[in-house]
Order: C-alpha cells, then structure tokens, then sequence
C-alpha cells in the first residue's frame, strides 16, 4: 500500500518529521510545511459543511453503517475520529471564537490542516479496499463556537481522546504498514493535545497532565468502545459499534 509513489509517501515522511517538533513556537512555524504536505494528500482549504448540511450516511436499506471487520474496522474507526475532528477545527476556523489572536488562529489553523490530511489519508487507504464508510454527519450544538473556553475546552476532549484511541486500538491491527501509520499519527495527536493543553493554561504541566498521563509515564489508553462511547454524542450518523474491541 505504500510502495514508491504513493501519495501517501510524502505524507509519512511529514509527519516522522513533524513528530520531532518539540516547542510550540517552533510548531507553528511548521504552518508552510503543512501546507506543502496537504497538497500531497488534500486541499488545504478544504472546509466540511457546517452542523446539519453534510450527507446522512447509512447502510444498505437504512441500516446502520458498519464499520467491517479486522483491520478494516480498525481503519475505518480511525477514519471516523479523524471526520469528526477535521469538521471540528473547519468550523473553528470558518468561524473564529470573539478575541482570538492571530497565534491562536496559526496554531488552530496548522491542527485543522492536519487532521484533513489524516483523514483524507484513511479515506484513501480505505478507498482502495473498497471499503470506506460514508461522510459523517456531525452534531457540535453543543459548542458555543463564540466562546474561547468552550472552543479549547471542547479541542481538549477531542485531542486527548484521539490519543487515547490510537494508544487503544494499534494492538488489534495485524498490518505492520498500517501499524506504523498509526504510531506517526498518534505522535501528531499527541502535539496537538499539548499544544491545546498549554492554550488552556499557559506555562504549567497540564501539557503532559496526570490525568492523561499515567504513574508509569505513558499516555492513557482507551478501548474502541469506551472511545466511541465518548464520542457518539457528537455524531449524528448511526453506526454499527457492536463489533468494537472493549478490552
């Protein structure tokens, strides 16, 4: 799947290198290699539609959308998280919470950019195994995008949770390729979650806080279903989660 030429190529490289960035200033000058890395991969302006415009999807015959099995299934709750946020940070950016700075908007900006190419990316993957579940309806009514707490608040939750989910979820993919793929992204998710957690407050140690860090210092691990869990009133699409690891 990731042979020479592939698009995705250039994608893996971004991000292996991205993941290396370790100060929030020197993050956000990584915005220009953004860019060049979602034209490998997707339009960097590329904006879901606001809450309520995006399609429907379900199965055949109204039936809820199933998400496979194996490491399709694996994949395609990856791709689903990955919707969720990209919707998520397009609606930030379309539109931005009253007194937001222009390093705010970078720092939103470059994360938005990134989790279009990551969900474009399994869009593609799952694409050339025929197998991709529908475009998302999504459901952030919930969120005064307005208000700068509830906007990073919200941006927390999605982050951590990501995290989480990835750290989950690798342990049941038996294609190394798509294993690897995981680890770079998780490394990415993980520089956002720090990057929102310092917005939140300033200078102190929530970046790496104990409540996603554990007393072994590694990242907190949720199951599939406990992350889709947490995530379901956020998404408005009915989706088969009955196949979903809960260990």
């Amino acid at each position: 799947m990731f042979g020479n030429g592939n698009p995705g190529d250039e994608e893996l490289r971004f991000l292996e290198r991205l993941s290396q960035v370790s100060r929030r200033r020197t993050f956000l000058k990584w915005s220009g290699v953004t860019i060049a890395a979602v034209a490998t991969g997707c339009n960097s302006d590329d904006r879901l539609q606001p809450t309520g415009q995006s399609p429907l999807g379900t199965g055949l015959n109204g039936a809820p959308v199933s998400l496979g099995t194996g490491d399709v299934l694996v994949l395609n709750f990856a791709y689903a998280l990955e919707q969720l946020e990209a919707a998520f940070y397009s609606q930030v950016i379309a539109t931005p919470y009253t007194g937001i700075s222009d390093e705010e908007m970078t720092l939103l900006d470059d994360v938005r950019k990134h989790e279009l190419i990551h969900r474009d990316f399994f869009k593609a993957a799952l694409d050339s195994l025929n197998a991709a579940i529908p475009e998302l309806e999504v459901d952030f009514s919930s969120v005064d995008f307005t208000d700068r707490d509830s906007v990073l608040t919200t941006a927390r939750t999605f982050e951590d949770l990501g995290v989480s989910a990835y750290n989950g979820a690798g342990k049941y993919l038996e294609n190394l390729d798509y294993l690897l793929v995981a680890g770079k992204i998780v490394s990415v998710e993980a520089r956002h979650a720090a990057a929102i957690r310092d917005l939140l407050n300033p200078k102190s140690a929530d970046f790496a806080g104990d409540d996603v860090v554990d007393e072994q210092g590694l990242d907190v691990v949720n199951t599939p279903a406990d992350v889709f869990a947490a995530a379901d009133p956020f998404i408005v699409t009915e989706i088969d989660t009955s196949p979903l690891p809960t260990t």
